[in-house]
């Protein structure tokens, strides 16, 4: 990671990432029954699901699902996952090393069913969606059973792309937790589901604990240095700004990623500035220091508070998507406050 002064790098989690230990894939009994309970019948995101039986070929179609999966222990049922935003989170590695990897974005369907899936998969309403990967119904015909993360249907009106479009309600946590449980249900693993919950649930409220930010305000920024992709009210972003305590300065849009001018964020003149750094190289402003070197240099963004203190708290793209990394971001963010003076 590069340095920079007074930046709250990605790895400054890493003492979090290894006290997950009890959801390291492999380092979980296997709890599953004797499939009692199957078939399965599951609502989820307006589609009634059958699950015959437990899936012993399945296939992530986002990085959300992959590192659910795999911190599940689930690792020698995956015959498959796509499209990665991000590295894999650092105490899933090996076990994601095991899973063949169909492509880092979008595979085709064929690609899909030549891995003979007996499930899929998907973080995103999108993925499983026109233009996506292929429809849920496509799976279905041909006798696939699919999931779809209720944290892209919970609250939404509409299917996005990768977490786009606006929320009628405020993302929560209990969304992440029922994707968990969701999942270790169909596998028959509930005892591991519960098990990951109490240890999400633990890092979240350790975090909430040791903060008190109430007279900070937060910018989210994506991507894209001309219009900028800055986060609004009601995503992960949201919750990762009600676990501080701060504010988020565009918590006014119920778009989850609006874009905005500078002169705007300028305006509202946040404290400081939460940066996401992409591994994906697609628009400007995708890598961290082409974040900072454009708010440097930029006649308008160098007058900004966050970059005249250079207050700048940094996290993966992955971080900022509705996930078990979710908890990944409020840890790093509060991590930077509580060395600003924030602790509770």
């Amino acid at each position: 990671m590069r340095s920079f002064p007074l930046i709250i790098a990605t790895g400054l989690a890493a003492a979090a990432l290894a006290g997950c230990s009890a959801t390291e894939a492999g380092t979980i009994p296997d709890t599953a029954a004797d499939a009692a309970g199957f078939p399965m019948k599951i609502s989820n995101c307006g589609v009634e699901v059958t699950v015959d039986t437990p899936p012993q070929r399945a296939v992530a179609l986002n990085q959300g699902s992959a590192e659910i999966m795999l911190s599940l222990g689930l690792a020698d049922r995956m015959v498959g996952t796509a499209t990665w935003t991000d590295p894999v989170r650092e105490n899933l590695a090996a076990a994601n090393a095991k899973v063949p990897r169909l492509a880092d974005n979008a595979p085709s369907f064929e690609v899909v069913l030549d891995t003979e899936p007996d499930f899929v998969a998907a973080s995103f309403g999108g993925t499983l969606g026109p233009g996506g990967v292929a429809d849920r119904d496509q799976f279905a015909q041909l006798g696939v059973p699919s999931y779809q993360s209720p944290t892209d249907c919970d609250g939404k009106t509409d299917a996005s792309v990768n977490a786009d479009g606006a929320r009628t309600e405020p993302l929560t946590m209990d969304s992440v937790y029922k994707e968990v449980r969701d999942l270790a249900a169909i596998f028959d693993i509930r005892d591991r589901g519960e098990q990951l919950v109490t240890e999400l649930r633990g890092r979240h409220d350790a975090a909430v604990g040791r903060i008190a930010a109430q007279d900070v305000s937060l910018a989210y920024w994506f991507a894209d240095t001309s219009t900028p992709y800055m986060a609004g009210c009601c995503g992960s972003s949201g919750i990762i700004t009600d676990a501080v305590g701060a504010k988020n300065i565009f918590d006014d849009t119920t778009n989850e990623w609006p874009q905005v001018s500078w002169e705007t964020i300028l305006d509202r003149n946040p404290t400081a500035l939460v940066l996401a750094d992409l591994s994906r190289r697609s628009l400007a402003g995708d890598a961290l220091d082409s974040k900072i070197s454009f708010l440097e240099s930029n006649p308008v963004t160098a007058r900004l508070d966050a970059v005249r203190n250079k207050r700048y708290i940094v996290v993966n793209g992955a971080d900022l998507n509705p996930s078990i990394r979710t908890v990944d971001g409020i840890e790093k963010v509060a991590d930077a406050l509580e060395r600003w003076g924030y602790g509770s």
